[in-house]
């Protein structure tokens, strides 16, 4: 097989003080959740929200992005759990699945934000566009650390990682698909169209409908970029991530239709309530 054309020898390891090193990665990965908390306390603040309620509602997503993701990694991975339920409480065992991991945070979110004073449709509102970037970066940084490595290719935008090491993908240096950029980008590029629709004018109804509209593209994404990841198919050709991914594409169409529906009968003077 061909070398790549796009090659990583860099150190994947910033080395502070006294021995102390930290992933480029890790590094990159906090400075992209700073960002999205700052940019979502601006929204807020724009909007005639309190910006220090988005501290409650991050720390709310926490829980819920947890279960969720070790909910899924149990799915796309269920022999490194062999060892039982136990496992699951083990970090060092496994990882998070994305997929689940958006829908458990979004639940254990909008709990805490429906503890709030204002609305959790205009609360969703605001973090469509910080979820989004977190997201997308996020899933670049991954580019930093070797991870997320996808099937083995001879095309020209493979990757491999030949550098010192170590790196987060199983043989680094065979040229694979860079399936954690392709993902990356197109949830990026999302990003880009919904902002520049609210430029224009969409989304004036502040319910919700944003945010479900920008996680269901990110999903189509991502179900399309599952098909070049390493991981076996579990039902006609797509693996179980792809599948929950496609699954909360589904969910969020669905929520979208509902919403809409809403929207039109209580703007309907016909069927509105005198």
């Amino acid at each position: 097989m061909p070398i790549a054309v796009v090659t990583f020898r860099f150190d994947p390891y910033a080395h502070l003080f006294d021995g102390v090193s930290i992933l480029w990665g890790t590094i990159a990965l906090v400075v992209v959740f700073v960002a999205a908390m700052v940019m979502a306390g601006l929204i807020a603040r724009a909007d005639g929200l309190r910006e220090d309620d988005v501290i409650f509602i991050a720390i709310g997503i926490v829980p819920g992005a947890v279960i969720g993701g070790r909910l899924e990694d149990l799915l796309l991975h269920g022999d490194d759990f062999a060892s039982g339920a136990s496992a699951l409480l083990d970090p060092s065992v496994g990882g998070l699945g994305l997929g689940l991991a958006v829908v458990g945070g979004f639940l254990t979110g909008t709990y805490v934000a429906s503890l709030l004073e204002a609305p959790v449709g205009r609360w969703l509102h605001l973090a469509a566009i910080p979820v989004l970037f977190a997201l997308g970066a996020g899933k670049l940084t991954m580019v930093l650390t070797g991870t997320g490595q996808g099937l083995p290719s001879d095309e020209p935008f493979a990757t491999a990682y030949l550098g010192p090491g170590p790196w987060g993908s199983l043989l680094p240096a065979l040229p694979s698909e860079p399936s954690q950029a392709y993902e990356g980008i197109a949830t990026m590029v999302i990003l880009v169209l919904l902002t520049l629709a609210l430029l224009l004018g969409a989304f004036k109804r502040h319910d919700g409908r944003l945010f479900f509209v920008g996680i269901g593209t990110w999903a189509i994404a991502r179900a399309v970029v599952s098909t070049t990841w390493r991981d076996p198919a579990a039902w006609g050709g797509i693996n179980a991530g792809g599948l929950v991914a496609v699954a909360i594409a589904i969910g969020c169409a669905l929520v979208v239709v509902a919403l809409t529906l809403r929207s039109r009968i209580a703007s309907d003077p016909q069927t509105s309530p005198e």
